[in-house]
C-alpha cells in the first residue's frame, strides 16, 4: 500500500521553533484519523465574533454595495461610448458577495479572483480611480493599463487577479496558501470563482490538495446558475456544489448570496474556522447576475421573467428596506448617499482620464528579459 504523502512544514516547524506547534500537531492527528472538525463544535466556548448589526455598520455595507453598482453602470457607459475595449463582465446583482466576504478578511490576507472582479477589487479597497484607469488603458491603472477589466492586480492590497481563464485562479490561491502555511503565518487566502469553475480539473486538484494539506484557504463559489450561457443542471450531474466540495473532507455550506448580512456572518464564521486550523472551508454563495455574461452577450439563454424574479431579491434593495424599517433611513438619506457615491466616481473617473497612455516604444517592456540581464 502506498504511504500517504507527508504534509509540507514550515521552516520554523522543522527547527522546533514554531509557536504554532500545537496547531500543527492537531492537524497531524486529524489527518491520521481522517476526521475533520465541525466549526460549530470547534468554536464551543469561544464563539467567532459576529459582525456588528448596528445601524452605522449596515449603512456602510449599503454604501459599499451601491459604490460597486454605480461603478459598474459607469463601466457600461464607458464601454458603450467606445472608451473601454476588450471584454467587460459585470457583477450587478452579486454585490452582497463581494462586500460581505471582504468584511471578514484582514489586509494581510490574500484574495484571488475571476474575470468578474470589479466588485471584489472595490470591496478589497482598490481605489476606483486605479480601476477606471486600468480599464481605460492608462499607465496609472492598477496593472499599468495592460490588464484591462479582466486582469486587475494590486500586490499592495494582496489582490492577485483577475484571471481570465475559468478556474485559473485556483492553483494560484493554493500556492499562496501553501506559502503562508510553510511560513507559519496566521494569514489565509480567499479564492473567489464561479460555478463553472467547478467543472474544471483545477478545482478538484486544488480541493484535494487543500484538504490533504489543511491549507488556510477559503473557497468562495459564486453560484449564479450559469457558466457563461450554460445552465447549472446542464453542466453538473450534482448541482449541490457545497456537497461536492464536502466530499473532499472540507467543511462546506450554502449561503444566501443575495443577503449581505447573511454573507458577512457566514464569511466571519468560515474565516475563524480556517484560522483555528479546521482546514479549508467552502462557501457556496447562491446569487444571480442581472446582466448578461459579458457586454458581448445577447443573453438569449434565460427567460426575462427569471431575471425579473431574481431582481425581487436585489441585495441593495433588500438591505435598503431593512435600514428603512429598522434605522429610520429616509428618502433624503438615500439621496445623500447616492450623491456622495456619484461625486466619488466623478472625481475618480476624471482623474483616471488624465492618466497617460503607455508609449508604443514601451509595449514590449516586461514581456521578456533584456539581453545581458539573465544571471
Amino acid at each position: 500500500m502506498t504511504a500517504r504523502a507527508a504534509k509540507p512544514q514550515s521552516a520554523k516547524a522543522r527547527s522546533g521553533k514554531d509557536g504554532k506547534a500545537a496547531r500543527h500537531a492537531s492537524r497531524s492527528k486529524k489527518a491520521a484519523t481522517g476526521k475533520r472538525q465541525d466549526p460549530s463544535r470547534a468554536h464551543a466556548g469561544e464563539p467567532a465574533p459576529e459582525p456588528s448589526e448596528a445601524a452605522g455598520h449596515r449603512h456602510g455595507l449599503l454604501r459599499d454595495m451601491l459604490l460597486i453598482r454605480r461603478f459598474e453602470e459607469r463601466c457600461v457607459e464607458l464601454y458603450s461610448g467606445g472608451k473601454v475595449r476588450g471584454f467587460v463582465h459585470l457583477c450587478i446583482g452579486e454585490e452582497a458577495v463581494s462586500v460581505g466576504v471582504h468584511r471578514a478578511l484582514t489586509p494581510q490576507d490574500a484574495v484571488v479572483s475571476t474575470y468578474r472582479e470589479h466588485g471584489h477589487a472595490l470591496a478589497r479597497g482598490l481605489p476606483a480611480e486605479a480601476l477606471f484607469a486600468e480599464m481605460l488603458g492608462r499607465v496609472t491603472g492598477c496593472s499599468r493599463g495592460r490588464g484591462g477589466s479582466m486582469h486587475l492586480f494590486d500586490a499592495s492590497h494582496r489582490f492577485y487577479g483577475g484571471h481570465a481563464i475559468v478556474a485559473g485562479g485556483l492553483p494560484v490561491a493554493t500556492g499562496l496558501a501553501l506559502a503562508d502555511r510553510m511560513r507559519g503565518t496566521d494569514r489565509l487566502v480567499c479564492c473567489l470563482f464561479g460555478d463553472g469553475a467547478m467543472a474544471e480539473g483545477e478545482f478538484h486538484e486544488t480541493a484535494n490538495l487543500a484538504a490533504l494539506w489543511d491549507l488556510p484557504l477559503l473557497f468562495v463559489c459564486e453560484n449564479n446558475l450559469y457558466a457563461m450561457g450554460t445552465p447549472l443542471a446542464r453542466e453538473h450531474a450534482n448541482i449541490d456544489l457545497a456537497a461536492r466540495a464536502a466530499s473532499y473532507g472540507m467543511t462546506a455550506w450554502v449561503v444566501d448570496g443575495m443577503d449581505v448580512l447573511a454573507v458577512e456572518r457566514a464569511a466571519h464564521k468560515a474565516v475563524r474556522a480556517v484560522r483555528d486550523g479546521v482546514g479549508p472551508v467552502f462557501l457556496e454563495m447562491r446569487t444571480y447576475r442581472f446582466r448578461a455574461h459579458s457586454m458581448y452577450d445577447p443573453d438569449l439563454y434565460r427567460d426575462k421573467a427569471e431575471v425579473e424574479h431574481w431582481k425581487e431579491r436585489d441585495p441593495i434593495a433588500l438591505l435598503l428596506g431593512r435600514v428603512r424599517a429598522e434605522d429610520g433611513f429616509t428618502d433624503a438619506d438615500e439621496e445623500r448617499l447616492e450623491e456622495e457615491v456619484a461625486l466619488q466616481l466623478d472625481q475618480a473617473l476624471a482623474a483616471a482620464e488624465q492618466g497617460e497612455l503607455e508609449p508604443v516604444s514601451d509595449l514590449l517592456k516586461f514581456v521578456s528579459t533584456p539581453t545581458g540581464e539573465v544571471s
